[in-house]
């Protein structure tokens, strides 16, 4: 008989106040990107998006839980998307458009938390490295361009998915091992303002960006997989200049699901 494809949850993205052209007048819209579940469904495995679970909210009855939806998964991916507020790490933010989306916060929080406690694999992707760093006790810097004047450019409204930028794999990291040439620095795409400054506890570093040294991805040194990565890996496939072959990344995310697949003991995590 053939296995059953593996399942992965991705968080979901939030719009909140929905232009009118789109038809949902006062509405709350939640939504994946196409090409992130694209990146997943590529390799056998099968996507679902997770809803935010409100209480209070517009589901009747009895409502399913955040372990009711992890115990059906067997792995999250944590999309990218709008800015960490910094209040979530205990900081004000330093201007009204660096307010970030704090229900957003709560809801991957609350969601990364308890796949780790099932130790079950997480990876997040841009914003979604920044919220692993965060549900570990670290910080963010609220704007590169602010805080680093002269680092290379991390986000080009104009370019948006086409800016890319060098960065170098930390040796002896366990990327290093998915990368057998990780002394040489490699390109990677680039959409994001906002960067890890202190690191959550037990995170490590894995790549920093060329020259400037900003982080760009992380692991968890504790006792599941919980990595994150400030680019994104789901824009790297097709793209018109050489980007960084993040096939060796999905797939040892995929490997973890698999061998977790049937386990249920929980493990301490963040928190």
């Amino acid at each position: 008989m053939r296995p059953l494809p593996l399942r992965i949850g991705l968080s979901a993205r939030i719009m909140h106040d929905t232009p009118r052209e789109l038809g949902f007048r006062g509405k709350t819209l939640q939504y994946l990107e196409q090409s992130v579940a694209h990146w997943i469904m590529a390799h056998g495995a099968l996507a679902f998006m997770i809803p935010t679970i409100v209480s209070g909210g517009e589901v009747q009855g009895p409502r399913p839980s955040v372990r009711d939806y992890v115990a059906s998964l067997d792995g999250l991916l944590l999309q990218g998307g709008s800015d960490v507020s910094p209040e979530s790490y205990g900081q004000t933010p330093l201007d009204p458009a660096w307010n970030g989306d704090r229900v957003r916060d709560r809801y991957e929080i609350e969601l990364l938390r308890e796949f780790v406690s099932h130790g079950k694999p997480v990876l997040g992707v841009c914003r979604g490295a920044q919220l692993i760093n965060v549900a570990f006790g670290g910080t963010l810097h609220q704007d590169i361009p602010t805080k680093f004047p002269l680092a290379v450019p991390h986000r080009d409204p104009v370019a948006y998915d086409q800016l890319a930028h060098a960065v170098r794999i930390e040796p002896g990291s366990v990327l290093a091992q998915l990368y057998p040439d990780a002394g040489h620095s490699h390109e990677v795409s680039s959409i994001h303002h906002q960067a890890i400054d202190a690191l959550g506890e037990g995170l490590v570093v894995e790549a920093r960006s060329v020259p400037d040294g900003i982080i760009e991805a992380i692991r968890w040194t504790g006792s599941s997989y919980v990595v994150g990565v400030q680019w994104h890996p789901e824009f790297h496939d097709g793209a018109a200049r050489e980007l960084l072959d993040d096939t060796p990344l999905l797939m040892e995310f995929l490997r973890r699901a698999e061998e977790q697949r049937s386990v249920r003991a929980p493990q301490r995590g963040p928190g």
